[in-house]
């Protein structure tokens, strides 16, 4: 008679903190952050939700670490000599990581920031400061900067979520009932909207662009003799 081989379980992955916060960021990414509970990250995982606060201390810390996973998404360059370029690629960078994760554009301004998104401010403040901006015109271009990366991303996601994939078909949808008689350069930008030739990328790139620009003219002024 054979000897009867014993068949065991294969083993079971260790429960990690960053398994859990991976969890959490596609739950997020697929439903939506209000979707996100401990109960369904334990599921997803499978464990019990107990076992999840031997590597989360609550639900807050799971929402401070999950915008801090997304923010270490964001890409810091280094070596660069051209201060507009390394501006331009970290906010690019920054803009299509939080269109990549749309329901991390609110977290960002709310939850408390770590080392992630610090390293990200603090690129921006640095490399403004050794192009020889003044402590006080980098006071206000770091939040012009802000505010066109947040703002921006914020009105792209809104506009994504009420059109959907058709941002096209909303617009001629919206022209068929418009009076455009009565508002027509309105009425002409919405027909805009019909063309290919607009979408968010290009679009964030250029006001940035001329943020950039704007910026460094103040720059020089200041440093005119």
């Amino acid at each position: 008679m054979s000897a009867r081989t014993e068949v065991r379980p294969a083993p079971r992955t260790p429960l990690t903190r960053e398994r859990v916060l991976a969890a959490a960021v596609a739950i997020a990414d697929e439903s939506g952050i209000d979707s996100l509970s401990m109960r369904r990250l334990a599921g997803e995982l499978g464990v019990k939700a107990m076992s999840l606060y031997n590597h989360v201390a609550n639900k807050g810390d799971v929402l401070d670490s999950i915008v801090e996973t997304v923010a270490g998404e964001i890409v810091i360059p280094t070596g660069r000599d051209d201060w507009k370029a390394v501006i331009r690629e970290s906010t690019i960078s920054a803009h299509e990581t939080l269109l990549r994760h749309p329901w991390a554009s609110d977290l960002w301004m709310r939850q408390a920031p770590g080392p992630a998104r610090l390293g990200y401010m603090e690129l921006l403040l640095a490399t403004l400061r050794q192009a020889g901006f003044s402590d006080d015109l980098t006071y206000h271009a770091y939040h012009i900067l802000q505010s066109h990366f947040i703002g921006y991303t914020v009105q792209a996601l809104n506009y994504r979520s009420m059109a959907g994939p058709d941002m096209a078909g909303m617009a001629a949808r919206f022209l068929e009932t418009f009076p455009a008689d009565d508002f027509p350069h309105f009425a002409e930008h919405v027909q805009q909207h019909l063309e290919p030739r607009h979408d968010d990328v290009s679009a964030f790139e250029l006001g940035l662009d001329l943020i950039l620009d704007g910026i460094e003219r103040m720059r020089d002024a200041e440093l005119e003799p």
